[in-house]
């Protein structure tokens, strides 16, 4: 098993390379979409969607993107 001195410093030449890539790391936060309040607020603003003129679109639009983001098109 590797040490942790050696993890570090593969991940440091990963990080190297990336940066004379052009690249730099990004952190972010996002929603936990796991949580029984992310789900709740997901399904009642589905629920204020219902039945809304602009549904046809959402739901179009969120096709899309799901077919993109998991290489599908």
């Amino acid at each position: 098993m590797p040490s942790i001195q050696a993890s570090r410093s593969k991940v440091a030449r990963h990080r190297e390379r990336m940066r004379a890539a052009g690249l730099r790391p990004v952190q972010f936060w996002v929603q936990d979409t796991r949580s029984p309040e992310f789900v709740a607020q997901l399904r009642q603003q589905c629920q204020n969607l219902k039945g809304d003129p602009a549904e046809d679109d959402v739901l179009r639009f969120t096709e899309n993107a799901a077919t993109h983001i998991n290489g599908w098109a």
